[in-house]
């Protein structure tokens, strides 16, 4: 299942809608590091938020998506870890590292302003995001 990105101002938003198999973190991971350089975009967050488990290969390739991403000259975020897969992943010792993380999108988007230094977009400046 191809994960839906959209593109909004300088980021760019991956919104994982269900378990993913490995091909498809891989589809993601190769999608976005493409992305990034063809709309030289600043950051990206990824919205994990409907996803109720996270396996090792999973966090691994978020993690390594993360690496690629910076390596690409932008950053990434995390959003959305639900409580229970949160415990799990810490349980299991699965661990996303130096990958930041956020409560939800709007915090989200709120770490990569910041971090970006990026003024914050008043209603009327903010564009409608738009799939890519």
């Amino acid at each position: 299942m191809e994960v839906p990105i959209l593109k909004q101002g300088p980021y760019l938003i991956a919104t994982i809608q269900t378990a993913l198999h490995d091909t498809d973190m891989l589809q993601l991971r190769d999608a976005l590091v493409a992305k990034v350089g063809k709309f030289r975009s600043r950051g990206v967050i990824v919205d994990v938020t409907s996803m109720d488990v996270m396996d090792s290969f999973s966090s691994r390739t978020l993690r390594d998506i993360s690496h690629m991403i910076r390596l690409r000259g932008a950053e990434m975020v995390i959003v959305g870890i639900q409580p229970e897969v949160a415990f799990a992943m810490v349980q299991l010792g699965l661990m996303l590292e130096d990958v930041p993380t956020a409560l939800d999108l709007e915090e989200g988007l709120t770490f990569m302003n910041q971090r970006m230094k990026v003024p914050w977009m008043g209603e009327k400046d903010r564009k409608r995001p738009r799939a890519i």
